[in-house]
């Protein structure tokens, strides 16, 4: 079992930034790989990023590359998302994940997931 608890959602204008955090507890953090989904209303849940255990392979929707980077601190057990140049479609609630593989994530399929944490980006 895993707990996944995310952290740092809000609202924010457009070409603003924010960082989510996502802290994990149950398990060796090192052991599983990690991402962030997101779902906006109305819509399906949709792939935004995900990360290997080590770190070091990592895709990106093409929806955020070169605006969002994803990071993670094994030490400290978190999972970092920081979103700059921020749309208002990227409005959505963001869910943390964890899966054995980040090619799982990739193909929207994780273990578990958090509550999620609300971005909203005005106009």
């Amino acid at each position: 079992q895993v707990q996944l608890v995310e952290s740092g959602g809000g609202l924010v204008q457009a070409g603003g930034s924010l960082r989510l955090s996502c802290a994990a507890s149950g398990r060796t953090f090192s052991s599983y790989a990690m991402g962030w989904f997101r779902q906006a209303p109305g819509k399906e849940r949709e792939f935004v990023v995900a990360i290997s255990r080590s770190g070091s392979r990592i895709y990106y929707a093409d929806s955020v590359k070169g605006r969002f980077t994803i990071s993670r601190d094994n030490a400290k057990n978190t999972l970092y998302l920081q979103m700059n140049s921020l749309k208002p479609e990227d409005t959505a609630v963001y869910y943390c994940t964890v899966s054995g593989l980040a090619e799982q994530l990739r193909s929207r399929v994780y273990d578990y997931r958090g509550q999620g944490t609300q971005v909203t980006v005005s106009s």
